[in-house]
């Protein structure tokens, strides 16, 4: 028997590139009302966009009001008036859903383990948009099931999302042992964190970070590290066969 039973995969920033649907999306939106998007606009948004998913994950507001308010506080910022909000949220979420790009070779990856182990997606995304991506990308058809949070009612890393997916996966599953399963995830706040609450084995994928200069530079974030540290690290992809003990 292998070391692990089953992978619980995050989505964006683990197996797709966020940041490059993201900058499309948005620029997209900005130029449709007539808005030239500069670089520091495009960054601006992702570091506004972010803050309301950790708040999120917080419970410091609804996914309602995140969806909603990061483009608010976006174009209020930089005085943009006289915008209908929600067909701009609405192009938004339909660009993010037709627009993607693997992180690394994830694609690859999850073939390679397609019934050498059981893979699930966990993502925090909007529904329409996940199931779009996951479709479009392959991912849909490699995954024994798909966890998403608006469905669920609960985000990562509240330990009611977890919880939902124990449950669901003992369907399909004929025993489910929390510490024979492993969430690969980028974030500390959602992935690793909701892990460690949940008795979850975790892999946290830190592509381009270290850990030292994490502390320096982001001191909040390394209090989360210390607080709860991952079982294992990686920085390829692809290093999740010697964590798994799988050969590629």
């Amino acid at each position: 028997m292998g070391k692990f039973d089953a992978l619980l995969w995050d989505v964006d920033g683990t197996l797709l590139n966020f940041l490059y649907s993201q900058r499309i999306a948005i620029s997209r939106c900005l130029s449709g009302i007539g808005v030239e998007p500069s670089e520091e606009m495009v960054q601006r948004y992702s570091v506004i966009n972010d803050g309301y998913w950790k708040r999120l994950e917080l419970g410091e507001v609804t996914k309602e009001q995140l969806l909603t308010g990061r483009f608010t506080s976006l174009l209020d910022e930089y005085g943009i008036q006289n915008v209908d909000v929600a067909v701009f949220r609405e192009k938004y979420e339909n660009t993010l859903g037709e627009v993607y790009a693997y992180q690394e070779n994830s694609l690859d990856i999850c073939r390679s383990l397609k019934g050498r182990i059981k893979q699930y997606v966990i993502t925090n995304g909007v529904t329409a948009i996940q199931t779009s991506k996951l479709k479009l990308s392959g991912f849909a058809e490699l995954m024994d099931d798909i966890f998403i949070s608006e469905q669920i009612g609960c985000p990562k890393p509240q330990p009611g999302f977890f919880e939902y997916c124990l449950r669901d996966m003992r369907k399909t599953m004929e025993e489910v042992h929390p510490e024979r399963l492993l969430i690969v995830g980028d974030s500390l706040t959602s992935d690793i964190k909701g892990g460690v609450l949940c008795g979850i084995r975790t892999c946290w994928y830190r592509p381009g970070i270290k850990v030292e200069d994490l502390r320096e530079q982001d001191p909040a974030m390394g209090q989360v590290y210390e607080a709860f540290k991952p079982d294992y690290e990686i920085e390829r992809l692809e290093q999740i066969f010697d964590v798994l003990k799988i050969e590629k």
